[in-house]
């Protein structure tokens, strides 16, 4: 594999990074701008009405952040004219044709200028409504792909993706593309024009039956968990990226193409300081409802590997992957994940949290620290739904007898606890198909990417270092994530 500098890549050239104010996004913008100050011009696409809302959420969401603190104490008072001088905040939507760009000069000055498009945009949540999975990760890949074409000096679209396209897979999982419409189960084949024609449908229907917003929103997101399902993904969230994949496989024609797929994404290892970390992810939930004593029991199989990887070290491998791309390697699709060279196991996860938070209780409302339990584990879907028929569901049925008997006197606390119960009901059978995976991202193309970097440019290989055999990850766990979590997230 061949390999140029990777700063010399990155100078004088102009960037689109759409999905700008999304985690990974960001720590990418602060990446680029931090090592590579020579860089021509990012556009940053962001989801706004007109320039000035965009460079409000730029400043806002994005500059002003912590993550960007090691820029401010380097640039001071000039940080401010430093990102005015290299970044553009756009006013647009992925969801559309143009990426909703309206403002035309400014369309037309990045259709001469942008040598790169980078693609972060994605609702990850695993059952959002439908018909925005579909817009923002199936669409809006078409649409991050279309317009690339029309760019005059493009090199490359760089696509990040998830490793978990690959549905309930077993085994070792190949960084291969997907053939267009293949489903994962059934001999049907995908049509996302029909999908589309669907969606459309099932919102006529809604609309006609004059239902409400809620209703509509739930509606949505149970229909984009039964398509998938019928195609052989768990959720909405990796069948729509996974339909975005097929896309750009079918569609780019000569255009140069990277597929990046990260696995479970948590803190920064390093950069451009450990522990930074935005939103709840994956895993987080679960540590975050354990450390404030929400949650006493667990639903894995403690010996699966729980796949995850620094942020910091996604974006290296990113841009390593795009210098890589300039002398056209063949590979396009890269894992960023820690399974096959680097396990960490559930059971780990747990010991960790529970070490942790035994010796740093979280504080409550009250003031009052938080004792946690060891915690019940259930290794099986069937132990868990023994356990929640006995201490909840059949206590629930007889507050419903009891509030039949007595005129609905419990009615209030009733649906409380069936609207609880069910949510955890839902929240699981949503987190099953990763508590139980029992695949291994292989990350053969990845390693290859890795060899290059070391052995080509050496000089620069450790500034962007995406290795996950050097870390320790009871010490990156109890000493940078864990912490970065109680301080950015559970404040």
């Amino acid at each position: 594999m061949e390999m140029e500098s990777i700063l010399g890549f990155l100078e004088n050239k102009t960037i689109l990074v759409t999905g700008a104010t999304g985690y990974l996004a960001k720590i990418f913008v602060e990446k680029i701008i931090r090592v590579q100050p020579k860089v021509k011009k990012l556009y940053l696409l962001l989801r706004a009405s007109d320039a000035n809302s965009a460079l409000e959420r730029l400043n806002k969401e994005v500059i002003r952040k912590e993550l960007f603190k090691v820029l401010r104490e380097k640039y001071g008072e000039s940080l401010s004219s430093f990102v005015s001088e290299k970044v553009t905040a756009v006013a647009g939507d992925i969801s559309y044709e143009d990426l909703g760009v309206k403002d035309s000069y400014l369309r037309n000055e990045m259709w001469r200028e942008i040598d790169v498009v980078v693609n972060f945009a994605a609702t990850t949540n695993f059952d959002d409504r439908y018909d925005i999975s579909l817009g923002i990760n199936t669409l809006g890949a078409l649409h991050a792909l279309n317009f690339a074409k029309k760019c005059l000096k493009i090199k490359m679209l760089v696509h990040v993706s998830t490793a978990y396209v690959c549905g309930e897979d077993t085994g070792l999982i190949l960084e291969k593309p997907f053939c267009m419409g293949k489903a994962k189960k059934g001999t049907s084949k995908i049509d996302i024009e029909e999908e589309k024609k669907l969606i459309q449908q099932k919102l006529n229907e809604l609309l006609s039956e004059n239902a409400s917003d809620k209703a509509i929103t739930e509606v949505m997101k149970d229909f984009g968990i039964e398509r998938a399902r019928v195609y052989g993904w768990p959720n909405t969230y990796v069948f729509t990226k996974a339909m975005g994949e097929m896309l750009l496989m079918h569609l780019k024609e000569d255009l140069s193409l990277l597929i990046i797929r990260p696995t479970m994404v948590t803190s920064t290892y390093k950069e451009p300081f450990p522990g930074w970390i935005e939103g709840v992810r994956t895993i987080d939930s679960v540590i975050a409802g354990y450390a404030k004593g929400k949650v006493t029991c667990f639903v894995s199989n403690p010996q699966s590997n729980l796949d995850v990887i620094p942020a910091d070290m996604v974006v290296n491998g990113i841009i390593v992957a795009m210098a890589a791309r300039r002398k056209q390697s063949s590979e396009t699709i890269y894992h960023l994940g820690s399974s096959l060279r680097n396990p960490v196991k559930l059971s780990n996860i747990h010991d960790f949290s529970f070490r942790y938070f035994s010796a740093n209780p979280w504080i409550n409302k009250d003031g009052m620290p938080v004792k946690i339990p060891k915690g019940t584990v259930f290794c099986s879907m069937a132990s868990f739904h023994m356990y929640m028929a006995i201490c909840f569901q059949l206590p629930l049925k007889a507050l419903q007898v009891a509030n039949t008997m007595v005129f609905q006197k419990y009615q209030g606390t009733y649906a409380t606890l069936d609207r609880k119960i069910k949510l955890v009901m839902r929240l699981i059978e949503l987190y099953k198909p990763y508590v139980f995976f029992e695949g291994i991202f292989d990350d053969m193309n990845s390693e290859k990417l890795r060899a290059a970097a070391k052995e080509k440019v050496p000089e620069e290989a450790d500034g962007f270092n995406f290795d996950p055999t050097g870390i320790d990850w009871e010490d990156y766990m109890m000493g940078v994530h864990i912490p970065g979590l109680v301080k950015y997230v559970m404040k």
